[in-house]
């Protein structure tokens, strides 16, 4: 029994002794001389914020070494060391310190990336810093190298974008090639020391996209840099003797987590994590839309901005590289399935090509024009003709010929007027195999008809109840329903039970056949006509997103126009935020805050994502519905599209929303996205305050909550003690005047100082700073005013200045 206790101490002695000297050579942070790193070995940094290791990018099977976020769920990388040497197997490949370098050995121990440093220092010590640079350094702490002088596709804060001008060198980023390829792409930013700017290039040959010069404080074509976005940042843009160089610091927060990337896209952009999703947000990117980046589909590709994958090869012609394609790399763009018979058997003439039509694109930029065509038959005998002429399109007199490959092609929508058509050169083939297979699918289908026919019959006999239910209902544009009138008026039981109502109508609550629960909005005021009302609610039902209600279906039969939308179970918010209805409990702040970023994100796609801009007109608690998981989804914001051109007056008569009406409604001046903001911020107040802005008290003043919260605001006061007494102050501080500060902007009564929706979304989710509006005080003039019309009358009228205003009432 002595024996073993004694082998059992030597044991655990000589495992201490182990793991002590290991950790004197290999400490958590880093890797010292003769020691390596392999396997799933890592080293994390002093503060945990940064490890590096082996990693493997997606499906792919090689791997890397590289830093990546290590208090990130998700995997995201920021420097790769071996970006176009990946080895096969981790677990025999080393990374490791020899004879000063640091240097990585593959699976047969050949050195496939060094440092090339040559340290004359017998034992320097590679470090991986709090900030993301991976060092070595020798035992004087001097930098021998550093990770952040050899930037990959990620920006990190420190690391510069640099010409040296003494040995022409330049530090650039260069994107990955595609999702599973750190290995460098077709895209760098760099910069342009002639013109002090910075530049996407493509190829390092041709130009993408330039910030404008340098004016001390941002980039001329960068307006965002002035905007309080970037108040997080503090940036410095050096030009000398030496060199010109931009780098960038991040003023340290804790709950900011950001990253800058040039993506395989083509794209510069810039994200923020957000802890409560698990996911990097899209803060800004340059340029703004994909289809804007040059070439980006390559060669006889097509770009369609509002489409997932945004690229696609046209008629008869194929992806160049499939596996690149499927992982978001389209710069190899597109090749013919067929090969043209021009240049083949006859190289004088066009031989038996023909052209197909691609209609409403924005045509290519790189053509050569020919004017004295006059029609569109001359445009397609000059293409014909000329076996290097692979399209042609003819427009207002002037022929557009294509030679060669084409580029930058973009479909446009439906709605934008400016696309035109174009014709691309096909092979004869190309049209036999289309002739072919449309006459086996007319065949097939045939068939197939004959079958169903049958088995519809039999199918209606068994269920024909059940049939002539549903017989008005058919399937349009996608998901969208036409029902038959008969069916709603029976599902929702001649319309009994009302839900709800404004000024476009009223709400009933119906259940189809299915047992599906729906709520139906019956129009009033809707003079359009069938195909026109059927237009526009098609529009209007491809409108998906998470924060706004989801259209099923409508009706339109003679003047009856009904819309059928998903049922809300949870009601509207007015009813939750507002002494709560019976069964429904008072909202916590932190659902609050939750609700008002899920609104903003709805109106946000609304005004920015759609093809056109969709302005709610709205936007009150009434109109914000919420589903079993509080998720707040925006209602009725297609209708002020629907009503057309007269919806302004339809709203400045309906009830219940002058609280939250923008100024230039009553001015009469053009309406804009901001009038949207103007009522969101309006209704923030209402968020904190658990009531209605304009309250009488019981001595009969009006009590103005916004003014109450703006001097709040100006003399430093208790912000929880504005808060909805309901909540009894359990709320975030921080969040409440984060909202107050937000709504404060939204409401300015000049529509150009309100921030943008996209905007509002940034600060609600932190990482946008917010200062207070430079014209708060005018608030505080509410509080002076004793009855709600003066309150009404200063804020609908415009005629003339504010101390006009105060005056007249006065007066």
């Amino acid at each position: 029994m002595g024996a073993k206790k004694i082998y059992y101490s030597m044991f655990l002695l000589l495992s201490i002794c182990f793991f002590i000297n290991f950790y004197t050579s290999f400490g958590a942070d880093s890797i010292s001389a003769n020691h390596s790193l392999s396997g799933n070995q890592t080293i994390v940094s002093s503060g945990g914020k940064y490890e590096l290791g082996f990693f493997k990018p997606g499906k792919s099977s090689k791997y890397y070494i590289g830093i990546w976020f290590k208090e990130i769920s998700e995997q995201t990388v920021v420097w790769v060391a071996n970006r176009e040497k990946p080895v096969s197997n981790k677990h025999s490949s080393e990374l490791k310190v020899v004879d000063g370098n640091l240097v990585l050995f593959d699976e047969r121990q050949t050195q496939v990336w060094s440092t090339e440093t040559n340290s004359a220092f017998p034992s320097p010590v590679a470090v991986l810093l709090d900030d993301g640079n991976f060092v070595l350094r020798n035992g004087s702490s001097s930098t021998l190298w550093q990770s952040l002088d050899y930037p990959s596709h990620t920006w990190l804060p420190g690391s510069k974008i640099s010409y040296d001008k003494r040995t022409n060198k330049t530090k650039t980023l260069t994107s990955w090639k595609n999702s599973e390829d750190p290995a460098p792409g077709f895209y760098t930013l760099e910069v342009d020391p002639i013109n002090n700017q910075g530049v996407i290039m493509w190829n390092r040959s041709k130009l993408i996209w330039r910030s404008g010069p340098w004016d001390g404080q941002a980039f001329g074509l960068v307006p965002d840099m002035h905007h309080n976005s970037y108040s997080l940042f503090n940036f410095s843009y050096v030009s000398n003797e030496n060199e010109t160089s931009f780098s960038y610091y991040v003023i340290q927060t804790p709950s900011f987590v950001s990253r800058t990337i040039i993506d395989y896209s083509g794209q510069f952009q810039l994200f923020s994590w957000l802890g409560e999703t698990n996911e990097w947000s899209l803060i800004w990117a340059v340029p703004k839309q994909q289809c804007e980046v040059s070439d980006v589909c390559g060669a006889y590709g097509i770009c369609n901005q509002l489409a997932l994958p945004p690229c696609n090869c046209l008629p008869g012609f194929k992806s160049r590289f499939e596996r690149s394609w499927g992982l978001g790399d389209y710069s190899g763009g597109c090749v013919r399935s067929l090969r043209l018979e021009c240049g083949e058997t006859n190289t004088s003439n066009g031989g038996k090509d023909m052209f197909g039509k691609y209609s409403n694109v924005k045509l290519p930029n790189n053509s050569q024009s020919v004017s004295s065509v006059g029609s569109a038959r001359g445009c397609k005998s000059i293409c014909w003709s000329n076996c290097a002429c692979g399209a042609y399109a003819y427009h207002d007199g002037t022929c557009f010929t294509w030679n060669k490959d084409i580029y930058n092609m973009q479909q446009l929508s439906k709605d934008d007027t400016s696309g035109k058509d174009i014709f691309i050169r096909l092979s004869p083939l190309e049209f036999s195999e289309r002739s072919r297979k449309v006459v086996y699918w007319a065949v097939g289908g045939s068939c197939a008809a004959m079958v169903i026919i049958f088995l519809g019959v039999s199918f209606l006999i068994g269920r024909k109840k059940l049939s002539q239910v549903k017989e008005g209902a058919k399937a349009v544009e996608g998901t969208l329903v036409a029902y038959g009138y008969k069916d709603i008026k029976s599902a929702t039981k001649n319309f009994s039970e009302r839900l709800g109502g404004g000024g476009f109508g009223s709400v009933f609550k119906g259940i189809l056949p299915d047992s599906t629960v729906i709520a139906v909005k019956k129009l009033k005021g809707i003079s359009q006509g069938e195909k026109q009302f059927r237009n526009e609610v098609s529009t209007i039902g491809n409108i998906q997103h998470v924060n706004l209600v989801h259209l099923r279906g409508f009706c339109s039969q003679g003047n009856e126009k009904l819309l059928v939308y998903e049922y809300m179970s949870k009601g509207s918010l007015d009813s939750h935020i507002f002494k709560a209805e019976k069964g429904k409990s008072i909202l916590s702040w932190k659902t609050r805050y939750a609700i008002s970023l899920g609104i903003a994100k709805g109106l946000v796609y609304l005004h920015e994502k759609c093809i056109d801009c969709i302005i709610h007109c709205d936007i009150k608690p009434e109109n914000i519905l919420l589903d079993d998981f509080m998720c707040p989804k925006v209602a009725d914001f297609g209708l002020a599209k629907l009503v057309g051109h007269d919806f302004s007056r339809v709203l400045t008569t309906m009830r219940g929303t002058r609280g939250y009406l923008a100024p230039e409604w009553i001015s009469g001046a053009a309406i804009t996205s901001k009038a949207d903001v103007y009522s969101y911020g309006m209704m923030l107040f209402e968020f904190v305050s658990g009531r209605r802005n304009m309250e009488q008290t019981r001595d009969g003043k009006v009590d103005f909550f916004p003014a109450r919260a703006a001097k709040v605001m100006i003399d430093g006061g208790d912000i929880l003690g504005i808060l909805d007494p309901n909540l009894d102050g359990s709320a975030d501080a921080e969040q409440v005047t984060r909202i107050c500060k937000i709504a404060c902007w939204c409401i300015q009564e000049d529509e150009n100082v309100r921030p943008s929706m996209s905007k509002i979304v940034q600060i609600l989710e932190g990482v946008m700073e917010l200062n207070l509006p430079p014209d708060l005080r005018s608030l505080q003039l509410f509080m002076d005013m004793e009855n709600e019309e003066n309150i009404v009358f200063y804020t609908n009228s415009l005629s003339s200045s504010n101390s006009q205003e105060l005056e007249i009432l006065h007066t």
